[in-house]
C-alpha cells in the first residue's frame, strides 16, 4: 500500500505549482529516525508566504542544530490540494518526512496577522485534529502557538495547549524537551502542562487562573542568540528571495500607534562585526543576490555605517544588493541611498501634517520629507509612501497633506534633476487599535467613515501626476481590530466563519465578510463591542500578559497624544516604559 507522501505526490501534478509541495529544498537538514522528539512548525498561509518568515527560519534552525531533535514544516496547502486530499484521503503531511501531523510530538503554529486565525481551523481540520484543545485526549501532540498575535491569545486560546508569549527562542526547543522527558517518564498531557507552565513566557489556557501574569519571553543575549546562516531555498518563488539580516529587535521611535515596537522591547542590538559575519556565511549558503537589512527603523541602527563598510568590499565581489527597508525620513543619507541599489526607496510617514505626526509621536518633521531629494540626486524616480487614515484626531487637512507632501516631492524632483518621470506610490492602512499601544483603548472609525475618507483622498491624489493610490479593505481592517482586540468568545465566532466557508482571510480574493457577519450574528456577538472606544480603567483581555511596557506608561503615552506633545527617541535617553526589567536596552 502506498505511504500518504506517495499518494499526495501522485496528485501534484494536477495541482497549481506542485513545488510548494514536495520538500527537499536547499539547506535542508537530514536528520535521522532516531531522534528523540519531533517538532512540526505550521506557518498558516502559502508557501511562498510562509518560506519568507525569518522567525520561523530561526525556530527551525535552532531545534534541528540538536542530533537529538527535529523540526519539520507544515504550510497551508491550496484550495485545489486540499479538496483532492479529503477526497482521497490525505491527511495534512509535513514536507520534510511526509508525516501526517498528528504524529508528530509538538505542533506549533506561527500567528503573524489575525486574519489567519481560520487558517489554524483549516490547518487542524485537514490533519484531523480537534480544533478545541479540550477535545484532543493523549493520544493527539502538544498543540501551541506563537508570534506577534500572542501579545493577546484570547481569541484563539480555546485552540491551543499551550502559547508561547514574546520570543521563542529557547522556549519552542524547551516545550519540546519537557514532552519528550514526558514521553519517557509516562506523564499524562495535564502532567506534561503542569510543568510547561513553570518555563518563562508559556501561557496554558486550560490552567491559568485569575491573577496569574505571563511574562514575556525575551532573548537576553541578542548578540549571540540563532540565526539561520543556512537558511531553506525556497523550491517555487517565494515573496522575498533573499538574505534576511536581523540587526537589532525593538524600536525607539514608540510610534503610538505601532504594536511591533513596543511588544519587541527592550531595544537590543547585534554588532555590525556579527551581522556582517553572518550576511556573508547566508549569502554563500544560498546565492542570494541581495541582503536585505531587517528591523523596524534600520536606519537608527547605531552599527549601520560600520556594517555597510564590512560588506562593501563583498557584495561587489559577489555582485550582491544591499537592500534598506524600514527607513525613517530623518535618518536616511545620500550615502545610503548610493548604497542600496534598487528600483524604488519606501518611507512611511504616516501622516499628512505635523500635528498629526506629533500626535502619533512620529518624530518626522516637514524639512526630513525633503531628505528624500537625497534620493533623486542618487538617480532614484520611484517613491513608495505609507500612510495610514483614520488615526485619533484626524482631519479633512490631515488627509489632504498627504497629497501635499506628493506635490512638493514633485517639485523637489523636477528642481533636482530637471525630470519629470517621478512615480510616487502611495498606500494607505486603516488605522487598527492593537493591544500592547498607547491606542489600544481608541475607537476605530466607521466602516462609512473609512470608505469616504478613501475616497476623498483619491480624488485629492488624481490630480497629481505620476502618483497611485492603494488601500487597505474597510471590511478586513474592521474584522483584524476585532480579532485584536477579542476575549475568549470569539473562539466560537472563528469556528462558525470558518464552518461558513473563511479562510486565507488576508487574500483580497478570498475574503468573505458575509461568512464573519453571519459568524458573529449567530454566535450572538456584536463585533462593535471590539471595534469601539474603550474605558481606560476597564479590565482588558490582555491584562495578564506582561510585555514589559507597563500599563501607566501607554496611559501616559496616551494623554501626551491629545496634547500634541511628542516623547524623545529612547536613542536619546530612557523614557522609562518598563521594558529594561525583561532584559538590558543595548542602545541606552
Amino acid at each position: 500500500m502506498k505511504s500518504f507522501r506517495d499518494r499526495l505526490i501522485s496528485l501534484l501534478p494536477e495541482v497549481e505549482k506542485p513545488a510548494r509541495y514536495t520538500g527537499g529544498e536547499w539547506n535542508t537538514p537530514e536528520k535521522s529516525g532516531n531522534v528523540k522528539a519531533r517538532f512540526c512548525f505550521c506557518f498558516p498561509d502559502l508557501y511562498e508566504i510562509g518560506m519568507s518568515n525569518l522567525g520561523l527560519q530561526i525556530l527551525y534552525s535552532e531545534i534541528n542544530a540538536h542530533e537529538d531533535y527535529a523540526a519539520e514544516r507544515c504550510y497551508a496547502p491550496k484550495a485545489d490540494l486540499a479538496e483532492k486530499m479529503r477526497s482521497n484521503g490525505i491527511p495534512l503531511l509535513s514536507l520534510e518526512s511526509g508525516t501526517p501531523l498528528k504524529e508528530f510530538d509538538v505542533v506549533g503554529f506561527s500567528l503573524q496577522f489575525e486574519l489567519l486565525y481560520t487558517n489554524i481551523l483549516y490547518m487542524l481540520d485537514l490533519a484531523g485534529i480537534p480544533f478545541y484543545s479540550r477535545d484532543r485526549g493523549e493520544d493527539f501532540p502538544l498543540i501551541i502557538a506563537g508570534g506577534p498575535c500572542a501579545v493577546n491569545p484570547e481569541p484563539f486560546a480555546d485552540f491551543f495547549d499551550c502559547v508561547v508569549v514574546g520570543e521563542g527562542e529557547g522556549v519552542d526547543f524547551a516545550l519540546l524537551r519537557l514532552v519528550e522527558e514526558g514521553k519517557s517518564k509516562g506523564w499524562s498531557k495535564r502532567r506534561v502542562l503542569e510543568e510547561a507552565k513553570k518555563i518563562g513566557g508559556v501561557y496554558v489556557p486550560s490552567l491559568h487562573e485569575e491573577g496569574e501574569t505571563v511574562v514575556k519571553a525575551v532573548v537576553a543575549d541578542f548578540e549571540n542568540s540563532v540565526y539561520p546562516v543556512n537558511p531553506l531555498v525556497p523550491n517555487v518563488e517565494a515573496v522575498h528571495e533573499r538574505v534576511t539580516l536581523e540587526l537589532y529587535r525593538g524600536c525607539a521611535s514608540g510610534c503610538r500607534f505601532c504594536q511591533a515596537g513596543y511588544y519587541y522591547r527592550p531595544i537590543r542590538e547585534r554588532s555590525a562585526e556579527k551581522c556582517a559575519e553572518y550576511a556573508k556565511q547566508a549569502v554563500e549558503s544560498t546565492g542570494y543576490g541581495e541582503i536585505s537589512m531587517c528591523s523596524l527603523s534600520t536606519g537608527d541602527y547605531s552599527g549601520l555605517k560600520e556594517l555597510m563598510d564590512r560588506l562593501r568590499g563583498f557584495v561587489h565581489d559577489k555582485h550582491v544588493n544591499l537592500a534598506l527597508p524600514s527607513l525613517r525620513l530623518s535618518s536616511f543619507s545620500g550615502e545610503m541611498a548610493q548604497e542600496s541599489r534598487r528600483s524604488s526607496l519606501t518611507f512611511a510617514p504616516e501622516a499628512g501634517t505635523q500635528r498629526l505626526r506629533d500626535v502619533i509621536n512620529k518624530n518626522v518633521t516637514d524639512a526630513e520629507i525633503d531628505n528624500i531629494g537625497k534620493a533623486f540626486e542618487a538617480g532614484y524616480s520611484n517613491v513608495k509612501l505609507y500612510f495610514m487614515l483614520g488615526l485619533p484626531t484626524e482631519t479633512d487637512e490631515d488627509i489632504a497633506g498627504i497629497a501635499e507632501i506628493c506635490r512638493r516631492l514633485r517639485g523637489l524632483y523636477v528642481a533636482t534633476t530637471g525630470k519629470r518621470n517621478l512615480t510616487v506610490s502611495v498606500s494607505c492602512a486603516v488605522f487598527i487599535p492593537k493591544p500592547c499601544t498607547p491606542f489600544q483603548w481608541e475607537a476605530q472609525i466607521s466602516m462609512e467613515e473609512m470608505l469616504r475618507k478613501q475616497n476623498y483622498l483619491r480624488g485629492l491624489l488624481r490630480a497629481i501626476k505620476g502618483v497611485t493610490f492603494s488601500w487597505h479593505g474597510a471590511e478586513s481592517s474592521v474584522l483584524e481590530a476585532a480579532l485584536a482586540r477579542g476575549d475568549r468568545s470569539l473562539s466560537a465566532v472563528i469556528v462558525r466563519a470558518y464552518e461558513s466557508g473563511a479562510r486565507f482571510d488576508s487574500w483580497t480574493e478570498q475574503f468573505d465578510w458575509n461568512a464573519w457577519t453571519r459568524a458573529f450574528a449567530d454566535c450572538g456577538a456584536d463585533i462593535n463591542r471590539f471595534t469601539g472606544a474603550i474605558d481606560p480603567d476597564a479590565d482588558l483581555p490582555w491584562d495578564f500578559i506582561d510585555t514589559g511596557v507597563s500599563k501607566k506608561y501607554l496611559k501616559a503615552q496616551r494623554e501626551l497624544a491629545y496634547l500634541g506633545v511628542t516623547t524623545k527617541n529612547c536613542r536619546e535617553g530612557c523614557n522609562g516604559c518598563g521594558a529594561n526589567k525583561l532584559g538590558r536596552c543595548t542602545i541606552i
